[in-house]
């Protein structure tokens, strides 16, 4: 995993890819990012990897909700 700091306005650029994220703004311990990238690119939050539209979720992924994040 890597780890980066990145203010407001910063990007963090993901070659190979096309695609751009850039901090739009934090405050109070949230962080609202804006991404750049092409449309065959899939962006998905965390939370719903297994229930991608693209792939059928397997049966597991079917019975269980997505887990829940708590934020440090």
């Amino acid at each position: 995993m890597l780890i980066l700091s990145r203010k407001p306005g910063e990007s963090i650029c993901l070659p190979g890819t096309n695609t751009t994220i850039t901090i739009h703004r934090s405050s109070g311990g949230r962080v609202v990012l804006a991404i750049d990238a092409p449309r065959e690119v899939t962006i998905l939050r965390g939370e719903l990897v297994g229930f991608d539209d693209a792939a059928e979720p397997s049966d597991d992924a079917r019975m269980q909700p997505p887990a829940k994040v708590h934020p440090r």
